[in-house]
């Protein structure tokens, strides 16, 4: 079944279509996204300061990294920061749960998807978004994050990383902190990037490898945010 759903897909890729169905078909997805924008808009410009954690929605709560990202969820509550994730299960929850544990803003961007994703329980019943389109949930996490913290994860985590380093080389959004957290997992990436990005293919400057900063513990993850914050006298003020 799957594999058929993929081949009209792939097929319906080649058919030409007639203006009226162009017409028809795109109109409603702009109005959709639309909606999404206004709907992020509205429910996100009054959250306050808030730190993002990104990380994998297969992690089990009996994973190492799923304390980790509890707690440092916790701990950025009790400095100020409301907590923005996924929405969905794994680290996003573990980050929810934190937050909610220690009464601060609990924000979940939920994604619709075929398989894995679906809200958890921790998010605060105002600051639930689900959409479809997972450009307008990216915005919703550039634009309203003072700061991001990565945990392990796969191709989505990955993307959004990314995405968040990006925007910042381009100085499209502010230099906001980046925070890997896990040197074990993350060390293969950075050395290839320092290595063949960076030293056999000058395909980034040095100094972009100062756009994030790599760390083990909780404490280490939340010291960071703090410190660059600190730089600009600026704590967060619910």
């Amino acid at each position: 079944m799957e594999q058929l759903k993929e081949e009209d897909k792939i097929k319906k890729a080649f058919k030409e279509r007639d203006w009226a169905e162009i017409k028809s078909a795109d109109s409603w997805v702009v109005f959709k996204v639309i909606s999404e924008f206004v709907e992020g808009f509205e429910k996100l410009a009054k959250i306050g300061p808030c730190v993002t954690i990104f990380g994998s929605a297969r992690t089990k709560s009996d994973n190492h990294y799923y304390q980790v990202a509890e707690a440092i969820s916790g701990k950025l509550v009790r400095h100020g920061y409301g907590v923005i994730t996924g929405g969905g299960p794994g680290i996003m929850e573990a980050g929810n749960k934190g937050a909610h544990t220690e009464k601060g803003k609990s924000v979940g961007l939920n994604i619709l998807l075929p398989f894995e994703q679906f809200n958890n329980v921790y998010i605060d019943p105002d600051k639930l978004i689900t959409f479809d389109y997972f450009f307008v949930r990216k915005v919703m996490f550039t634009k309203y994050s003072q700061g991001f913290i990565v945990l392990p994860g796969g191709f989505g985590t990955l993307d959004e990383l990314f995405e968040a380093l990006t925007l910042i080389q381009t100085k499209k959004i502010g230099r906001f902190p980046i925070v890997l957290v896990g040197k074990e997992y993350w060390s293969g990436l950075i050395d290839w990037i320092k290595d063949v990005v960076l030293q056999q293919n000058a395909n980034i400057n040095e100094e972009d490898l100062n756009l994030f900063a790599l760390v083990d513990t909780a404490e280490e993850a939340v010291a960071v945010i703090d410190n660059f914050y600190s730089k600009y006298l600026l704590s967060p003020n619910y």
